[in-house]
Parts: C-alpha cells; sequence; structure tokens
C-alpha cells in the first residue's frame, strides 16, 4: 500500500495495544505511515518499501521468551533510523547484545521520568510519561547510551545516535505523555528527515488521478448509508468519474430524524446517479415480533443485502464495486496469523451478489479524522463531514425490545432534541458519540394533576481516541437538564431521562 509519492515510515507491528495510535500520531505530524505485522515483511520487502524510518511498537510479550517476536538483526544495518517503543526498545536492545529483565517493581501509568535533554528526542529535562511494562533493559547494548531514567526504571530511553536507532520505555503516542507528540515529531523530524508532505489536499489529487487511470470509462456502484465513510468515499468518485458512479442508498427507516432526506439533499448537486430506496416497510415486516438485538442485526444486514442486490440488477453489470473501507478496518481486520480485532463486512474478499469484475477502497489507507478532513476538502456537506457515528442497523438498536412505528418515531424526537442541545452547548465536536436509547422500562410519574405511566429514556454519550475503550461524556449538568425538561415535555409517551455514567468496559457504547 505504501505510496511512491509520499516519504513512508513503517510501522512494525509486534502486537501493541496502541499501534493505530501511533500511526495516527505520525500523520498528524505530516508524514504518511502503515502498520505492518513484524512477520509479513522480509528484509527485501522493507528496502523495497523504502521507508524514511522505522517504528516498533510495543507489545504484551517478553524478548527472552523463545516464542516471542524476535526481528532480523539486519534491520539495524540499513541505515535507516529505527524508534522502538516499549517492547520494540527492548526488542532492539536484546537483539543487539544488551539484556532485558523483570522489574523488581512494574510501571504501570504516569510515571515521572528525567529526559537527556542533549537527546535529539528531548527538549525538556523531566516530565510524566506513560509507562506499561514489566520487563525492563537492564544491560544497554554496545554503543548506546540511556538518555532517560525514572526511580525504578535505569534505562527509559536509550540511542546509538551515530546509527540513529532510538528507543523509549514508555509510551510517547498516548495523551498521557507530557510532550509526548514532540517527542515523535523530533524522531520524524530531526532523525528521519521528513518534510510534513502527508496533506489531504495533496492525497485527494494524487488518489483522484488514480481512479481516472483504474476506472476509465467503466461503470461504479457504491453502497452508500450515509455515514462519514461511504459519504466521502461517494464524494471522492464523483470528483474522479462523474456519473460513471451510482449510488444505492438503502434507507431501512431507522435512520435519525430527518437524516434520510438530508443524504438525499447533501449529493442532489453532486455529478452522480444516486437512487435512494425507501424499504422501511420491507424491514419493518421483517421485525415483527423480534425483541433479540443480535436477531435484529441480521435480519437487518441480510435483508439490507437483499435490497441492495435487487437495486444493482436493475442497473445491469457494473465494472467495480465500491467500499467505504478505512484504515483501520484493515489493520483491525488482520491477515494470516496477524491477531484479528474484529471481523469487518468490507474487508478481504469480494461478495458474490452483484455481477462486477473488481472492488475498489479508494479511502483504505486513511483514518477516521483522514477521512472527515478529506470530505471537508473536495466539499462534501458538514452534515455528513461531521455526523455522528451510527450503527449499521440505526435506531432498530437504540430501541430496547421490539421495534414499533411509535416506539421509533418517540425516538426519533427524543433523540434529535439531544443532538440539537449538545450542538447549542458546543459539544458536538468535542464527544465522539452522544445518541438516546429508549429502553423498554416503564415507570410512574406526574405531569400536570395527572398520573402517567410511560418510557425511561436513556442518554449516553461517550468520549474516546479509539472505540475499544471509552469513557462517559462529563457534560454540563445544565445542559442535562435543558434535554431533559425538553424530552419530557416535547415528546410524547416519556416521562423520565437518566444519562449512562458507565464507561467501556464493562459496557459497550451501545446497548444492543
Amino acid at each position: 500500500m505504501a505510496n511512491s509519492s509520499h516519504q513512508f515510515v513503517l510501522i512494525l507491528d509486534f502486537g501493541g495495544q496502541y499501534n493505530q495510535l501511533i500511526a495516527r500520531r505520525v500523520r498528524e505530524c505530516g508524514v504518511y505511515c502503515e502498520v505492518r505485522p513484524y512477520n509479513k515483511l522480509s528484509m527485501d520487502d522493507i528496502k523495497a518499501l523504502n521507508p524514511v524510518g522505522i517504528i516498533f511498537t510495543g507489545g504484551p510479550n517478553s524478548v527472552y521468551d523463545e516464542k516471542s517476536p524476535h526481528i532480523d538483526k539486519e534491520i539495524f544495518e540499513l541505515g535507516i533510523p529505527v524508534l522502538g517503543i516499549c517492547y520494540g526498545c527492548q526488542l532492539m536492545a536484546y537483539t543487539l547484545g544488551g539484556e532485558v529483565a523483570t522489574c523488581i517493581s512494574s510501571e504501570y501509568g504516569k510515571t515521572e521520568t528525567f529526559y537527556d535533554s542533549s537527546s535529539a528526542l528531548f527538549e525538556s529535562s523531566n516530565g510524566i510519561s506513560w509507562m506499561s511494562h514489566t520487563d525492563y533493559v537492564s544491560k544497554l547494548p554496545s554503543g548506546f547510551k540511556g538518555t532517560a531514567h525514572t526511580e525504578n526504571c535505569p534505562f527509559a530511553a536509550m540511542e546509538n545516535a551515530e546509527k540513529k536507532l532510538y528507543g523509549v520505555q514508555f509510551h510517547p503516542e498516548v495523551n498521557h505523555t507530557q510532550n509526548g507528540i514532540d517527542m515523535l515529531r523530533s524522531f520524524l523530524y530531526n532523525v528521519c528527515g521528513c518534510v510534513g508532505d502527508w496533506t489531504m489536499g495533496n492525497y485527494a489529487q494524487t488518489a483522484i488521478s488514480a481512479i481516472k487511470e483504474k476506472v476509465g470509462d467503466g461503470k461504479v456502484l457504491l453502497a452508500l448509508s450515509g455515514g462519514v465513510d461511504s459519504s466521502v468515499c461517494a464524494a471522492l468518485l464523483s470528483k474522479a468519474v462523474g456519473n460513471q458512479l451510482t449510488c444505492i442508498f438503502v434507507d431501512h427507516g431507522f435512520m435519525r430524524k430527518n437524516e434520510g432526506d438530508e443524504v438525499e439533499a447533501a449529493f442532489k448537486d453532486w455529478d452522480i446517479n444516486f437512487i435512494r430506496v425507501n424499504a422501511k416497510d420491507r424491514f419493518m415486516a421483517r421485525l415483527t415480533g423480534v425483541s433479540d438485538p443480535e436477531t435484529k442485526r441480521k435480519i437487518i444486514g441480510e435483508e439490507f443485502i437483499r435490497v441492495f442486490e435487487a437495486e444493482a440488477k436493475k442497473i445491469g453489470k457494473v465494472d467495480f464495486l465500491a467500499q467505504g473501507t478505512i484504515y483501520p478496518d484493515i489493520i483491525e481486520s488482520g491477515a494470516g496469523d496477524a491477531a484479528v480485532i474484529k471481523s469487518h463486512h468490507n474487508v478481504g474478499g469480494l461478495p458474490d451478489y452483484v455481477d462486477f469484475k473488481e472492488i475498489i477502497e479508494p479511502l483504505r489507507l486513511l483514518f477516521k479524522d483522514e477521512t472527515r478532513k478529506l470530505g471537508e476538502e473536495l466539499g462534501l456537506s458538514p452534515t455528513l463531514v461531521w455526523r455522528q457515528p451510527f450503527p449499521g442497523p440505526g435506531l432498530a438498536i437504540r430501541i430496547i425490545g421490539e421495534i414499533t412505528d411509535e416506539k421509533l418515531l418517540i425516538l426519533q424526537d427524543a433523540d434529535w432534541i439531544f443532538r440539537e442541545e449538545i450542538a447549542k452547548a458546543g459539544l458536538d465536536r468535542s464527544i465522539n458519540q452522544y445518541f438516546a436509547v429508549l429502553t423498554s422500562m416503564r415507570s410512574v410519574g406526574v405531569m400536570g394533576d395527572g398520573r402517567t405511566y410511560d418510557y425511561t429514556l436513556a442518554l449516553r454519550g461517550v468520549t474516546t481516541t479509539d472505540f475499544m475503550t471509552a469513557d462517559f461524556a462529563k457534560i454540563p449538568y445544565d445542559v442535562l437538564e435543558t434535554c431533559s425538561s425538553r424530552i419530557v415535555n416535547e415528546v410524547k409517551s416519556i416521562n423520565r431521562v437518566v444519562y449512562d455514567i458507565t464507561t467501556k468496559p464493562p459496557a459497550t457504547i451501545e446497548w444492543e
């Protein structure tokens, strides 16, 4: 996947939990990078990629265990700068003749660290770093010097500046490490000689040219959900091939209030063939009497394929099926014996229900934040660029229990109020995901002089960097109070509003 038009940094993954975060940080510094499994590239492959720098991720293993990931010593003799992080630091030390041992006292979390400011990586002499290790470098390899230490870790960083080999025991990529991004930037610019040529403007031009060349005069078909990824994919393809692109928007009826109309309006003036299929009745018929969330998901997924297939057949043969696959999907789906975090429906194969010859995924190099930047660069409507993450089954899995038309309208109205007030408070860009859930619980309430027995609505807001873990958003009480007051007064059949303050884990972000 490496793009020869940009300087390239190779991130070798040794099973680290922060592998994506390292890549995001590098790209935030204006440098293109990719994450590859450590055991999938030969030395010849690495040379062919021609990276300006290499970063080793962390990992859960101990380097002195024979079954742990190891690396060919030749990688340190290529003349390419290398930065080892956590396990990567230990691996560098061990491979080059140093020693790694189990800590007398493990270090986890925020740790006061003292730096040698003469190092190319560090500007300050002390600060807080994020540690997560049981082993540590106990003896440096020949030619290395220690450049940082903590109370329990004598070599919290090391370097051989002459050979441009650097290692840090802590994690500069996490926000908890003070000046961590500056350390990565120093490695990239001061050591690797990066110039910062990774921008969305450059990427858009390169991608449009590549799509034009690949597609030629062929026809392209895209399943447009209205989400960020598929919408940006549609915009990019439109810029490249215009009305050779057909977008099928299957509206299953479980979108948020007015959202189906907003998606259609957003693409009204784009040079594409836009087909909207209003299939709510068809989906509702399949879901009658269904309460189990997994059954809901499967029914909706299967029905979506059937609707999309029926519409695609009307078009006839297409040359390319486009998908909005983004880079985290590729990483998380794994390859070979690499760890699979989760499987993605749009990775790893060609669906057999549409007649086409090849698949194209023009966003497969981008992270979510880069995808949004690309959408802005292409002039896509902000309502789509900054659309909240939304599950494929939509509101069907935000209604606990059986779905009815009445419940759907209740939730759409309540969710709209919540989103409107969050936007009014200026919190819509700082809360990563926020939504309403219509529970199946009813409780007694009082309105005026009368007794009510109506639904409880749950509000959910989270902050997260990767959606694998999340904290509940600390929404100000006055904002929550306004949301509650408006929902109870403006939406019939709700008399109680609660706010979910559970983290992930133990909870998931969605309720179903």
